[in-house]
């Protein structure tokens, strides 16, 4: 029989591993008697020799009996830990990337991209924490594990900031509160463990994770409270009467009219709702010098006056509807630069009673910088005076006749959507000059009563207002464009 080489057995170090060296040359670590047999055993020992002979076998700091590792605590320790990360590691990348790939605003993006950026790093270090809680065949994986969970931390403790602002409940709170949980739990026991000990120059690492972390979570929140407000909304409305004229067959005439819009701010929008509206107004005529604060308050009270009109020698005005429709298509949007002009022609009777005509144009809009509209189902009106609308139904004795256009609405910021209840924006639309728009979580309905402060506020968080444009021509001069 052949000599071999002695094989030493070193101490157990912090984990238990053993250190086998044969020859004076290191050829492995074992963790208990089976796997130091294995690795004897690709070396020519026979695996089941006698581990106690002196001769064969030198151990130290211990005895063939001192295997101190706890496979199972360790096992598991391990196994929480690459579960935490990769959990992490995959919501944050679903976080990111729609602001990476798809925000409108750099600011977003770069939420975005930090975002996805930080779900590669929480991959490393899931792979480095089968490293560390293994043979540790790279120095750095303990210091690479904790820079893991502390991402971990500073991204879903912003997170819970953001939900605490409003304290809704989402599906994505089961994810991001028990992710705060695990990281506090990680960072404890690799503090414990002091994991950064095999980095070089831990205190320059230390400092440089913290730096890092610290620019990351001011960047994330800027980007995600920063309301971009430097590039206000400018729209160009026209409403304009055109030249009338008669109708030989019929006793009636035809009165053109044209409206016009141009986005001329810098910010594309959404064109939520619109209407024009044609008013013939009819009032008392009088030479006598009256106050006419008196029948100005009388018009304001009326029932349907707006803010009421005060003229020395005009009282008592009504106003009747002449025509009103729709003038853009709920939901499209208008980008900058882009404008639309719509003609129309509404008929008069030659002998009508009315004095003034007015047209009132108005639109209201998003802007696509803030929220993303889902345009097919926003685009789809649903009717309130049938019943087989369900929710949207309203009887005709209550509401009118009623169109209701309503539609999922995303931040740009994602980070919101995932802090947030979903919203929705809400359009109603009739031709007696019903015109409302709003945002809200409160699922729709006639019989429901809404948050009027959470509308406020959601509009003003997506960026959502009107604009208006009026006209008005007085009669005797269509009547004398048409040649009557």
């Amino acid at each position: 029989m052949s000599i071999r080489p002695w094989i030493i057995v070193e101490p157990p170090d912090s984990r238990g591993l053993r250190r086998v060296t044969i020859g004076g040359e290191t050829v492995g670590s074992a963790w208990s008697p089976t796997e130091l047999r294995k690795i004897i055993g690709r070396h020519g020992y026979p695996e089941n020799m006698d581990l106690d002979d002196p001769a064969s076998v030198c151990w130290r700091g211990g005895d063939s009996r001192a295997w101190p590792d706890r496979a199972w605590r360790r096992r598991s320790t391990m196994l929480l830990m690459v579960a935490g990360l990769l959990v992490s590691m995959v919501f944050n990348a679903v976080i990111g990337w729609p602001d990476a790939s798809g925000a409108l605003t750099f600011a977003q993006r770069i939420t975005g991209v930090l975002f996805v950026l930080s779900g590669v790093a929480l991959g490393i270090a899931a792979i480095a924490a089968l490293d560390y809680w293994g043979r540790r065949h790279f120095r750095a994986s303990g210091a690479v594990v904790i820079f893991g969970a502390i991402i971990v931390l500073a991204t879903d403790g912003l997170l819970l900031l953001l939900w605490f602002e409003e304290r809704e409940y989402t599906r994505h709170l089961l994810v991001y509160l028990p992710a705060l949980c695990w990281a506090v739990w990680a960072i404890f026991v690799l503090v414990c463990e002091k994991s950064w000990k095999g980095m070089p120059q831990p205190k320059r690492f230390a400092a440089g994770v913290v730096a890092t972390v610290l620019l990351t979570a001011v960047s994330l929140a800027y980007s995600t409270m920063y309301q971009p407000a430097s590039a206000p909304m400018h729209f160009t409305l026209k409403a304009e009467f055109g030249k009338a004229w008669e109708d030989n067959r019929l006793p009636f005439l035809h009165v053109p009219l044209t409206l016009y819009m141009k986005n001329t701010g810098g910010i594309p929008v959404y064109i939520v709702n619109d209407i024009y509206t044609v008013r013939g107004r009819v009032a008392v005529y009088s030479l006598e010098e009256e106050d006419p604060t008196a029948e100005w308050k009388k018009s304001v009270e009326r029932q349907g006056a707006r803010e009421g009109e005060a003229e020395l020698y005009v009282g008592q005005p009504n106003y009747t509807t002449v025509s009103s429709g729709r003038f853009y298509e709920s939901g499209s949007s208008l980008d900058v630069g882009q404008e639309y002009a719509l003609k129309r022609v509404f008929q008069l009777p030659r002998n009508v009673g009315y004095d003034v005509l007015s047209v009132a144009l108005q639109i209201s809009y998003m802007r696509k910088d803030r929220g993303r509209l889902d345009v097919e189902e926003f685009g789809f009106p649903h009717v309130s005076w049938n019943e087989r609308e369900g929710r949207y139904y309203c009887e005709p004795a209550i509401c009118g006749e009623q169109l209701v256009y309503r539609g999922r609405v995303r931040h740009n910021n994602n980070l919101i959507n995932v802090t947030r209840k979903p919203r929705y924006v809400t359009a109603v639309w009739s031709p007696g000059g019903r015109f409302i728009s709003s945002i809200s979580s409160v699922p729709y309905g006639f019989s429901g009563v809404g948050d009027y402060r959470e509308e406020k506020r959601e509009l003003q968080r997506y960026g959502a207002a009107r604009s208006r444009a009026d006209s008005v021509i007085s009669v005797a001069e269509l009547l004398r464009s048409a040649g009557v």
